[in-house]
Parts: structure tokens; sequence; C-alpha cells
């Protein structure tokens, strides 16, 4: 039996990566019926700006109006820039409208948003807001109105380390070395994300004070400076690998303790072999390996920073906000090869 697509959502910020994964999600989803797509110019249909779509999903690209996404939509995702994002929210929540918001603008704490990114617009939806990690947050995802989706490298560093940090020892750092595809970078054309620049080429960028890293700190309740977080631009279109390394005690099984922490969640998957970012191309997975030595902890997690990282967890958590499983719609077959 086909299910009905009886539930209206629409996607803001059609124009980037991360909004054309969320198209390329939502026209094939059970029960969302992708009733509006918009960007901040609107006049256009959604092939033109993706022409891989032709055929698949021509429709009209709207310049975005709080209105129109009111009167079509139940459910939005926002696929904007920060402080852009922020003032879409909150006209949106007043008109009853969920938001599953992609950019930063509701992850962090008013005083921390504030130091590394700029002044906040709407603080009053931060008291409500619901972090969009569901291995952290699930059951306040089902009933959340607005849910900030963490970004690509939190994801990957915070699902590695979550099952291990009860066996940390107290004031040591944490130490993530992270690689990315260059489509992290967003579609816009710039200098460090030329062919010329990244062809053959790898190279750290913003290490110890990228934006990520406040975040990773935050969700972990641990403080900023524990945190040592560097990333690194890799020739390739979409992955992240983050190898992370950790000060622990005790006499303990890593792997079996890494196994019964994500026994019962869908998209973590334990590897006994080093991960790698292939396996997990154009899925929702995150795929964790551990190595133990002494008192030094190993933690390798592999995402697509495009899904994982971005539009598969934002519809995960649109699922879980509109009372459906969490797996409904969400690919997992990697590009492989």
């Amino acid at each position: 039996m086909t299910a009905t697509k009886d539930i209206n959502v629409g996607i803001v910020g059609a124009t980037g990566y991360t909004g054309l994964e969320l198209v390329k999600m939502l026209v094939k989803h059970p029960r969302f019926q992708l009733a509006y797509i918009a960007n901040s110019e609107g006049d256009t249909t959604i092939n033109e700006l993706h022409p891989s779509l032709s055929g698949v999903c021509e429709d009209k690209v709207e310049k975005a109006d709080v209105d129109a996404i009111a009167k079509h939509c139940e459910l939005v995702f926002l696929a904007l820039p920060h402080k852009t994002a922020m003032a879409y929210v909150k006209p949106l929540i007043a008109k009853g409208v969920k938001v599953v918001d992609l950019s930063a603008d509701y992850r962090l704490p008013l005083d921390i948003y504030e130091e590394f990114y700029c002044p906040h617009t709407d603080v009053e939806n931060l008291s409500h807001v619901v972090y969009g990690l569901p291995e952290l947050f699930r059951q306040e995802l089902k009933s959340a109105k607005l849910v900030a989706n963490p970004g690509c490298f939190p994801t990957s560093a915070i699902l590695g380390l979550l099952p291990f940090m009860s066996k940390r020892v107290a004031d040591t750092p944490i130490i993530i070395d992270a690689k990315t595809g260059v489509s992290g970078a967003g579609k816009k054309l710039s200098e460090v994300t030329h062919f010329v620049n990244v062809n053959d080429n790898l190279f750290a960028y913003n290490p110890l004070m990228h934006r990520h890293a406040p975040e990773i700190a935050n969700k972990l309740g641990v403080d900023f400076e524990m945190v040592n977080f560097v990333p690194h631009l890799v020739p390739v279109t979409r992955g992240m690998l983050s190898s992370i390394y950790i000060t622990v005690e005790g006499d303990f099984d890593a792997e079996a303790l890494l196994r019964e922490h994500y026994k019962n969640d869908a998209h973590v998957r334990v590897s006994s072999k080093p991960v790698d970012m292939k396996n997990v191309a154009g899925t929702n997975f995150c795929d964790i390996y551990v190595q133990k030595k002494g008192n030094l902890l190993f933690i390798a997690s592999a995402i697509d920073n495009l899904m994982r990282g971005a539009s598969s967890q934002a519809v995960v958590n649109a699922n879980l906000m509109m009372g459906l499983d969490e797996t409904m719609g969400i690919p997992d077959i990697a590009y492989v090869p």
C-alpha cells in the first residue's frame, strides 16, 4: 500500500548543496509533500538551479515569503546562512509553522553565540529550541517546534566522544583532527576552494578557533579550553572524517562500550576496522571505530558532511517532530564505488 503524502513541508534556501540534498529526499519521502521551495530571489525553477533534478522535480522556486510559507507548510527547512535564518524563524514560529533550522543561529546559548557569531535578534526562541542530534535529544525532538540542526563537525565529533566521556580523565585535552570535503564550504566560489588550490593539496584552516569548537564543547558539557579542534580541507567533494584523541582511566573494552551505547540507534554503525568517508557517502550513517592503547583512546568518526552533517539529519529531525519513524525516507545505501 502506498502511503499518503499528507504533510506539507517547504524549503527556504534551495540554491545551495544542502537545499539540493533536501529536495532529493523530500520528493521521494512517503509522507512529506514538498509544497513550497524558495530562495532569496525566486523567479526560477528548481531544475534550473540544479539541472540534475530535470525530469524528476521541476517545481517553481519562489522568492521567500513568510506568509506564503505559513499558507503552504506545516514544517519548513531553513537552509540559510546564520543571521539570515533567525529573521525567518521568529515570524514563522509565531504563525505556528514548525522549523528545522540548518544554520548556527539556535545551536548555542546566547552569550556563546554572540561571542563567536553576531548579535542575536530572536532571543525569545532560544528558550525552547531543541538541539537536533537524535542520539542526545530524541524524546525532546518529538515535541519540538524549533530544532537547531547540528553543525557537521560537531555531529561527527560528538557522536564519537559521547560513549567515552565518563571514562575521560577530568581536565585533560580533547584533540579533534578533522578532514572535510570541499562541499562543506558551500556553493559560492572562493580563492581557498578554487580547484587549483584544493586539487592535490591538504591544509588546516581556523585551527583551534573554528566556530564549531564551542558547539562541541557546549554539547559535551566541557570547557571550551579543553576542546582542541583543527579542521582540514581535503580534495574530495563530500565526506568528513574526525580523528579524536582523549586520555581515559580504568580497564574497559572500548569497542564493547561503544556497541552498547549505540545498540538502539539506527544511524550509528560501529566498525571493528578504521572507518572511511566512502562507506557513508550519501547516507545518514555515522560510522565509528575505537582503539585503546594504555590510557590513550583513539576514536575515528565518519559522516557525509552534506547528509548526516546537514540535510538527512534535518529530515530525521522533521520525522520525529511530525510523529513519524525517524528512518522514514532516509537514504541508507552509500555511493560506492
